[in-house]
C-alpha cells in the first residue's frame, strides 16, 4: 500500500515539473482566455487616417489588416460585400440572430478561419461589444423594407445604426465605420423607411464624425427584392401591377457594384470618412421601363394593370392595421407594400453634386445584359425559349 502511494506521489510531482515550465509560455486559465484576458477591450493600435490595408500579394490567403464586424452580412447586399472582404485576405465577423444555417453559405468564401460566424441578440449591448470587440471595421447593412410584430421601422432602420455607431466610438479601436442608407432618405419622405434612415444618417455622424454613409439606390441582383418579385407575379397571375401610371423615375444598381463601392471606401487613405456618397446606376429609368425590361428578359408579352396610389394604398393598408392586433405573425408584403408605395410616389435619382461611384473610382455596371441574366429562370420553356419582344416586332408596327 505505502509503495503505490510512492508511486502515485511520484507520478503527480513528474507532472507537476512538465506543467510548471509551460505556464510561463501559456497562461491557463478556466475560461480559456488567460489570466489577463479583456474580453471586450481592442489590442488595436489605432493610427488615425491613412490607408487601411497593408501592402502584399492579395487574394484570400494574404493578410489585408481588416478585421470587419459586417452586421446584416447574411442579407441580400451582405453576401457581396463578405465575399469581397475575404476575397482580399480579410478576417470577416458575421454576427447572426438566427438559426445556424443562416450563415453557411458565406464561410465558404474565405480562407480556413477567416469567416467567424458569431450568434448575438440586437438588443443586447454585451453580445454587440463582443462581436465587435476585436473588430477594426464596422460595417452597418441592416435594413428593413416591412415592419413585423417584433422590429419596427425606427427601431430596425435608426435605432440599431445609433446604437452601433455609439458602440463603435466607445471601442476606441475601430477606423472605419460604414453605414448603409438609402437614395431619396429624408425627414420629408412620405416612407416611414426612408425617414428612418435618414435619421440613422444623423445620428451616426453625431455619434462617430469618421463615418462614411453609402446612399444605395434600389438594389438589382440575383436574389433582389424588385425584380424577382415581379417575375414571380408576372408567372402566377399574367399580368403586373403598376403602382400610379409607372412613371415614377428610379436608377436601380447592380448590387455587385455596391458591394465594389464599399471596398473602395475601405482602400482610400482615409479620404472619404465622415463623406456621404449616392450609389445609383448609370441609366435612369421610370417603374414601366424596368417593368419591360423585366418582361423583355423572361421573353413573356408585357401586361399591366395600373393602379392608382389612392387605390394601391387602401389595398396594402389592412396588413399595416393588422399587424399588432392579432395574436399571430402575417405575411410578408410583397407587391403591395404600404412603405413602398408611398416610396414610389417620389422620384429617387442621384442628385447633381453629390458624391458618386466615380468619386470611388467604381464604374457602374448598365442593367441590361449580365446583371438581370438571372431572370432566365422565369422563361417557360427553359433558357432558350422564345425570343425577346424587339425581335418579335415587325417594322411595320414601329
Amino acid at each position: 500500500m505505502q509503495a503505490s502511494l510512492r508511486r502515485s506521489s511520484r507520478s503527480l510531482l513528474d507532472h507537476s515539473r512538465v506543467i510548471s515550465p509551460l505556464k510561463s509560455i501559456y497562461p491557463l486559465s478556466s475560461s480559456g482566455y488567460g489570466f489577463d484576458h479583456r474580453r471586450y477591450v481592442s489590442t488595436i493600435d489605432v493610427k488615425g487616417a491613412g490607408h487601411l490595408v497593408r501592402k502584399g500579394t492579395g487574394g484570400r490567403s494574404s493578410v489585408s489588416g481588416i478585421v470587419a464586424t459586417v452586421f446584416g452580412a447574411t442579407g441580400f447586399l451582405g453576401r457581396y460585400v463578405v465575399q469581397q472582404l475575404a476575397k482580399m485576405g480579410s478576417q470577416v465577423l458575421v454576427p447572426f440572430r438566427g438559426s445556424e444555417d443562416s450563415h453557411r453559405h458565406l464561410k465558404l468564401m474565405g480562407d480556413l478561419g477567416q469567416i467567424v460566424p458569431m450568434k448575438y441578440n440586437p438588443r443586447d449591448e454585451d453580445s454587440i461589444k463582443a462581436v465587435m470587440a476585436k473588430a477594426n471595421v464596422v460595417l452597418n447593412l441592416i435594413g428593413r423594407e416591412y415592419e413585423t410584430r417584433n422590429f419596427s421601422f425606427e427601431e430596425v432602420n435608426h435605432g440599431m445604426a445609433e446604437q452601433l455607431a455609439v458602440i463603435a466610438k466607445e471601442h476606441g479601436g475601430i477606423m472605419r465605420f460604414i453605414q448603409l442608407s438609402c437614395l431619396g432618405a429624408s425627414s420629408s419622405s412620405p416612407s416611414r423607411m426612408l425617414r428612418a434612415k435618414a435619421a440613422a444618417e444623423e445620428s451616426v455622424l453625431r455619434e462617430f464624425p469618421e463615418a462614411t454613409i453609402m446612399k444605395s439606390a434600389i438594389l438589382v441582383g440575383t436574389e433582389d427584392r424588385i425584380l424577382n418579385r415581379w417575375a414571380q407575379f408576372v408567372k402566377k397571375w399574367s399580368f403586373l401591377p403598376l403602382m400610379g401610371d409607372g412613371s415614377t423615375k428610379i436608377q436601380p444598381v447592380y448590387v455587385v457594384d455596391v458591394a465594389a463601392a464599399i471596398i473602395a471606401s475601405l482602400k482610400d487613405d482615409g479620404t472619404g470618412m465622415g463623406k456621404i456618397y449616392e450609389l445609383g446606376g448609370p441609366d435612369v429609368f421610370t417603374v414601366h421601363e424596368l417593368a419591360e425590361l423585366m418582361f423583355d428578359t423572361i421573353r413573356e408579352w408585357p401586361r399591366y394593370v395600373k393602379v392608382p396610389f389612392p387605390i394601391a394604398r387602401i389595398l396594402a393598408s389592412p396588413r399595416e392595421v393588422l399587424l399588432k392586433k392579432v395574436p399571430f405573425p402575417l405575411p410578408n408584403p410583397d407587391i403591395f407594400n404600404l412603405d413602398q408605395i408611398n416610396a414610389l410616389a417620389t422620384d429617387t435619382v442621384v442628385s447633381e453634386n453629390a458624391l458618386k461611384f466615380s468619386d470611388l473610382g467604381v464604374v457602374p455596371h448598365k442593367l441590361k445584359g449580365y446583371p438581370t441574366e438571372y431572370l432566365i429562370s422565369y422563361r417557360k420553356g427553359g433558357p432558350a425559349f422564345g425570343s425577346t419582344v424587339s425581335e418579335r416586332v415587325t417594322g411595320s408596327d414601329f
